[in-house]
């Protein structure tokens, strides 16, 4: 139950934070000409985060021309992997909720469901693994090619003492921070879910069937006591019982025998 919640929410998440994100960074040139001097660079970039398309424009702080940059690095291949691994969760997602709430008995039928269920969620498991673990280093990665103090090293204008350089304000990264930990929480959440879609396979109760019960061993082993107990008892009366007969008959012809001879006188 927990997973048919928790899932396409924490699905949404992940790929809400990451593939909606759009951000920037502002930097400024003061140049020691005043008039070729400019305050407010904006640098705007989003999702994928292929850096090395996004261009700007700078001063040279050499009269009124300007260079053009472009940030570094393309993150892209990790990032859409993780989103593409979110949505697809996000799907299956749904459709198990439907399948679980309406078409339960078609679910448990010949037992294919619950195999189908439990291969996908491992699959799904080591995709979020995988998924989050790439995002995390791309990230990391996309957050030391937005720095400000990165970028103003490629401006040549900031290579010279006289000019002043400085950033005006830096990046937010709070969204991508959290959908990093929503990329694990899923990892966490469809790892912790394996156990419970095996015990809905055969694989499960088969395995049961043929484990041994401590208490009927246990049942069985003091009925064979009791039975071997009643034998022993049984035997030994009887073997009481017939040496006491023989003991009658000898006594019977002992004692016969001085009366036989007692009557001729």
């Amino acid at each position: 139950m927990c997973m048919v919640i928790f899932a396409p929410l924490f699905a949404i998440f992940a790929f809400a934070t990451c593939g909606g994100y759009s951000g920037g960074l502002r930097l400024s040139v003061d140049c020691v000409n005043k008039t070729d001097s400019d305050l407010s660079i904006d640098i705007a970039f989003a999702y994928p985060f292929r850096l090395h398309q996004v261009t700007f424009e700078v001063p040279t702080c050499e009269g009124k021309e300007r260079e053009k940059l472009a940030l570094t690095g393309d993150f892209s291949s990790s990032a859409e992997f993780f989103v593409t691994v979110a949505v697809f969760a996000f799907l299956y997602s749904l459709a198990a909720t439907v399948v679980y709430i309406f078409f339960q008995n078609k679910y448990r039928e010949n037992n294919r469901g619950p195999f189908i269920d439990f291969i996908v969620t491992v699959v799904f498991s080591f995709l979020w693994l995988v998924g989050s673990s790439a995002w995390a280093k791309g990230l990391s990665d996309v957050k030391v090619a937005t720095d400000p103090k990165e970028v103003l090293l490629l401006m040549s204008a900031c290579k010279q003492s006289s000019n002043k350089c400085m950033a005006v304000h830096s990046p937010v990264m709070s969204s991508l921070n959290t959908s990093v930990v929503f990329g694990f929480l899923n990892f966490i959440l469809w790892a912790g879910n394996i156990w419970f879609v095996f015990k809905e396979t055969g694989w499960h109760s088969s395995g049961q069937r043929y484990l041994p019960d401590p208490m009927e061993k246990h049942a069985s082993s003091y009925n064979q006591g009791r039975y071997n107990q009643d034998s022993y008892g049984s035997g030994a009366g009887y073997s009481q019982q017939a040496s006491l007969g023989l003991s009658s008959d000898e006594f019977g012809q002992q004692s016969s025998g001085p009366a036989s001879f007692a009557n001729p006188i």
